[in-house]
């Protein structure tokens, strides 16, 4: 079936998500009234997104909040959706947090920049020798559970096997770089490593983007926004924090208006772009 001139997207946001140093409600006021230029657009709360997707052309995940909150509809929601062919955006087949934390296991055992990330006791001996260690559940969002324990304390944690663990990275500063589909769009940075949302603008240099593209390549996601999320160490290398790939907070508001603008235009082009490829074949 062709999508209309005008397509309906179901945008699913938890408004009133109280989250630590950002709004929500705001950013995601502001970006359906730029999208619904040229998309007709309804909102909805991520526990009524299975039940309503149907009726729209494509959904359109944005700031929903973590999903271990609601993990059991979460997957209801994936399910439905794979099994009826909908169009979700960003699509289903993420690496990154979207398929969990596993991305961080795989991703140090094959060499790339990132925090060294181990589950397992047996595996401790790879971490670096430092005071303290990063212990966080494998579900976790939000630092949600995140706790700093000293060495003597890991293994008898890492045998839980639902929790990861890492060397406490003592940082200059971190940064992300937001792509929208596979090209850069902006970055920001909070200087003062015990503010995580008080961000200034970045201006990254080509070691940064090759640094941050890396992470997207590895993703493979054709569409759809992602956040790159690095620390500055002391020593001056970038080591990767999170993949952002499922609902990542964008911090609209901190940009200058022409790289808000930009970014707008950017997601209504990779929108138009998805909606032009065939939907998913239904599975159910």
């Amino acid at each position: 079936m062709p999508v209309p001139a005008r397509p309906r997207l179901l945008f699913v946001t938890d408004l009133a998500y109280p989250a630590r140093g950002r709004r929500y409600g705001d950013e995601d006021t502001f970006l359906t009234s730029r999208l619904r230029e040229e998309f007709r657009l309804a909102l909805c709360h991520p526990l009524d997104a299975a039940e309503l997707m149907d009726a729209f052309d494509a959904v359109v995940v944005r700031n929903s909040g973590p999903v271990l909150h609601y993990q059991k509809e979460y997957d209801a929601f994936r399910e439905r959706a794979t099994a009826t062919g909908v169009r979700v955006y960003n699509p289903l087949d993420g690496r990154g947090d979207m398929a969990g934390k596993q991305y961080l296991l795989d991703l140090t055992v094959a060499g790339h920049p990132v925090i060294p990330t181990v589950d397992r006791p047996q595996h401790l001996a790879r971490l670096p020798e430092t005071a303290e260690y990063a212990v966080k559940p494998k579900a976790g969002a939000d630092s949600i559970g995140l706790d700093f324990v000293p060495r003597q304390d890991l293994a008898k944690l890492a045998a839980r096997g639902d929790l990861l663990v890492q060397p406490r990275v003592d940082f200059r500063y971190e940064v992300s770089f937001y792509f929208v589909d596979d090209a850069f769009q902006y970055a920001l940075y909070a200087p003062d490593p015990g503010q995580r949302w008080v961000l200034e603008p970045y201006a990254p240099t080509e070691a940064d983007l090759r640094f941050a593209k890396r992470f997207v390549d590895w993703n493979t996601l054709d569409h759809g926004i992602q956040r790159v999320d690095a620390c500055r160490t002391r020593t001056g290398e970038l080591l990767l924090v999170e993949l952002e790939d499922l609902n990542p907070y964008l911090s609209l508001d901190l940009l200058p208006e022409a790289t808000r603008d930009a970014f707008v235009t950017a997601m209504k082009v990779s929108l138009h772009r998805f909606l032009d490829r065939p939907a998913p074949p239904a599975r159910g």
